[in-house]
């Protein structure tokens, strides 16, 4: 029988009163660029300069074209430049919002002892649970950061014996929050659809519909580090999903590349950040930006974020340029996959025009990845 790798929790090891961090989390020298630094800081220094875009979506329901047509512009906008959004005016109350902020924090102010009852084990494949990063990437360093994850919506394919039991509220909380997501979700693909000159439907259908894009929540907890400016709470990479939706407990940390420079996110009241992943950007011909960012720590505060990855059926649905979006002069820049097979290419990087990982090592490599996100 097989031993489950043990893997140190970080918020063990920022409570042991350490005043450097390990080796194994200190980043290489060339992602110790001079934006990597305390989160708390690097926000403040972030007011001069580019701001990530804010779009406020009631204008799609507005009665006034012209109101309904600045946001459809304004959006297709932020996705061909930037890749990512602050979104308000989504219509998901606040109070619910705030419930599951609350239900998450308690469950990771619970004990490690007894968050450990909800471990995952990576190696094996169960990708659903607590856990933290394992040292899959090139680099081989660590991130400052554990986290809970576990698939969300649509309800008939969710496991909730995985879910926290405690607090008592967490199912219900998380389960409403997903029902309000999910409409959120199509407000956001109708407005990139008829921001491409399709009808309205045309992108969430292409993307898998209502049964075949599955909401994968991951709460992230970054307890407080020591030297900030030698670690990440997550390394540099572009999501897989159609698009990642990200709050968080109002402490600062994401940081997005944007005309060769990180941009730091600031707080906006009542937003809900929008990534474009991978996914979207295949079917938009490459129109989209899925965007590069990665996540900072702080000495002084510990940051929790919540992120939803809106992702297509592993198997189908099919990612592809749209034939609407492909002509003589605007060719397909991406070869037709399905999502497991996107996963298996990024991680391998495989080219389209070459064979497929063995199957083996193509399943560590999507565990790894989903643990990854």
């Amino acid at each position: 029988m097989a031993t489950k790798v043990f893997i140190p929790r970080v918020e063990s090891l920022a409570n042991s009163g350490l005043d450097e961090i390990p080796p194994e989390y200190v980043r290489l020298e060339f992602e110790r660029d001079d934006r990597l630094g305390d989160a708390i800081e690097e926000e403040k220094k972030s007011d001069e300069g580019p701001q990530i875009p804010t779009i406020d979506i009631k204008g799609l329901d507005s009665d006034n074209e012209a109101v309904r047509k600045r946001c459809v512009e304004q959006m297709l906008d932020a996705a061909v430049n930037w890749g990512v959004m602050h979104i308000v005016g989504h219509g998901i109350p606040a109070e619910l919002i705030d419930k599951l902020r609350e239900v998450g924090t308690r469950f990771f102010d619970l004990p490690v002892e007894e968050k450990e009852k909800y471990a995952n084990d990576q190696p094996s494949g169960m990708i659903q649970g607590y856990g933290s990063k394992l040292a899959n990437s090139a680099s081989g360093r660590l991130e400052w950061m554990d986290y809970f994850f576990h698939l969300m919506f649509p309800e008939n394919q969710t496991d909730l014996s995985i879910w926290p039991h405690y607090p008592s509220d967490y199912v219900e909380v998380t389960k409403e929050f997903g029902k309000e997501l999910r409409v959120m979700a199509t407000k956001i693909f109708t407005l990139l659809s008829l921001g491409l000159g399709l009808p309205a439907e045309k992108l969430e259908t292409e993307a898998g519909g209502m049964e075949n894009i599955l909401f994968q929540m991951k709460i992230n907890y970054y307890p407080k580090c020591p030297q900030p400016n030698l670690a990440l709470g997550v390394e540099a990479h572009t999501d897989v999903s159609h698009l990642t939706f990200i709050f968080h407990n109002n402490i600062p940390g994401l940081q997005v590349y944007y005309d060769g420079k990180w941009v730091t996110a600031k707080n906006v009241s009542d937003s809900i950040i929008v990534h474009i992943g991978d996914s979207l950007e295949i079917l938009s011909n490459g129109l989209f930006k899925s965007v590069l960012h990665r996540g900072l720590v702080n000495k002084e505060k510990v940051r929790i974020s919540w992120t939803i990855f809106a992702e297509p059926h592993k198997d189908n649905v099919l990612l592809r340029p749209l034939p609407e979006l492909v002509s003589d002069a605007s060719p397909p820049k991406f070869g037709p996959r399905t999502f497991a097979q996107h996963v298996r290419q990024k991680l391998f990087k495989i080219k389209d025009d070459e064979s497929s990982p063995p199957p083996a090592a193509a399943a560590a490599a999507a565990a790894a990845d989903a643990a990854a996100k």
